[in-house]
């Protein structure tokens, strides 16, 4: 059996992208984040890796495209404005076609912002990471352990289907300890044909690009990668269902939210309320047929995010008024408690008649 190791979210990160055979990471230092970065720069050397401080965060995602043209697992980690700052290269990444893996442990926001844990970033990386027509797939961890599985993961999905990845976290499960089992390390690592690595005159050779002057080539690419995205959304939804079968009060809650969330929904069948929780683990596809197979017999759902209002828009999507969707939040770095959460179970509870 494998062995149990207490460790910091931020830590774990690290030590599962270096295991998933991660060598090369650039970044630069932002709160609650950094614990990742400095672990790394220990840690890489002592793989045969590099660990590098740039001195700005579009410097860091530059070099991360850079070191992914030339077939290297690699990655860049940062907080909600330094993505913001990143955005455009994550942009050029996407344009050609290259993995990678963006952490983004969010703080509040917008500005500057304070250092609590928020989920105020869900647009940004499920909708706007940066200009132009892309997706990022987007894990959404929820406890230590699943930052080991969702770093292993976000590399293997990024290598698969050649796109940049995001592991949206937040400052509450970056800086929490958990016991968690580490992945075994990666000893095989895909061949990367299309790198622009030394060819010794055995092929043409090749050529990363994200300019196309042509406007009928430009399109011919996006369409290419759209159909991609479909298969995405078609194989890679992932989330956790917990009670849901027989469940009147449905909330959708991910990543710390759903911790709260969880204890809300026990506490509420104890009072005799049939609640249930759709915890997504994918943000980018989204989990819509988690979504539909709760609406035959669901009376309300609720959308519980860090925020202001931002994944509840996915929900009554999918929704489309046959169901009701509430919001409920807090935002700023305030985290919400489970009795609040349950006071609005039995406040929907009441008014669904159920």
């Amino acid at each position: 059996m494998a062995e149990k190791v207490l460790m910091k979210g931020n830590e774990v990160l690290a030590e599962a992208a270096l295991r998933a055979g991660c060598r090369f990471f650039f970044g630069y230092p932002i709160t609650p984040q950094t614990e990742l970065a400095a672990y790394m720069s220990k840690r890489m050397p002592k793989v045969g890796g590099t660990y590098l401080q740039a001195e700005s965060e579009i410097a860091a995602i530059n070099m991360v495209y850079g070191a992914s043209a030339a077939g290297a697992r690699v990655m860049t980690s940062s907080s909600s404005p330094g993505i913001s700052l990143k955005g455009e290269g994550i942009s050029y990444m996407a344009g050609a076609d290259l993995p990678g893996v963006i952490v983004n442990v969010q703080r509040g926001g917008p500005g500057l912002g304070g250092i609590q844990p928020s989920q105020s970033d869900y647009w940004q990386a499920t909708r706007a990471t940066g200009h132009g027509d892309f997706q990022l797939m987007v894990f959404a961890p929820s406890t230590v352990q699943e930052m080991a599985d969702c770093a292993f993961l976000a590399f293997e999905k990024a290598d698969e289907y050649r796109m940049p990845v995001m592991i949206l976290a937040d400052g509450m499960l970056g800086q929490m300890m958990e016991p968690v089992v580490l992945p075994e390390p990666k000893a095989d690592l895909p061949d990367k044909p299309w790198a622009t690595t030394g060819h010794q005159g055995k092929r043409e050779h090749n050529i990363v690009n994200s300019l196309y002057l042509q406007a009928a080539d430009l399109e011919r690419l996006n369409n290419e990668r759209f159909e991609r995205y479909e298969k995405i959304k078609q194989t890679e939804q992932r989330a956790e269902l917990f009670m849901t079968d027989d469940a009147d009060i449905v909330i959708v809650a991910f990543g710390a939210s759903a911790r709260i969330a969880r204890s809300a929904v026990v506490s509420a069948r104890e009072n005799g309320i049939k609640a249930g929780l759709i915890r997504p683990i994918t943000l980018w596809p989204f989990p819509t047929d988690a979504i539909e197979g709760v609406i035959p017999h669901a009376k309300a759902l609720l959308s519980v995010e860090m925020n202001m209002g931002q994944m509840v828009d996915d929900v009554r999507l999918v929704s489309a008024g046959r169901v009701p969707v509430e919001f409920f939040g807090h935002a700023g770095g305030i985290i919400p408690t489970p009795a609040e959460v349950l006071a609005q179970i039995e406040k929907l509870n009441g008014k669904a008649g159920a």
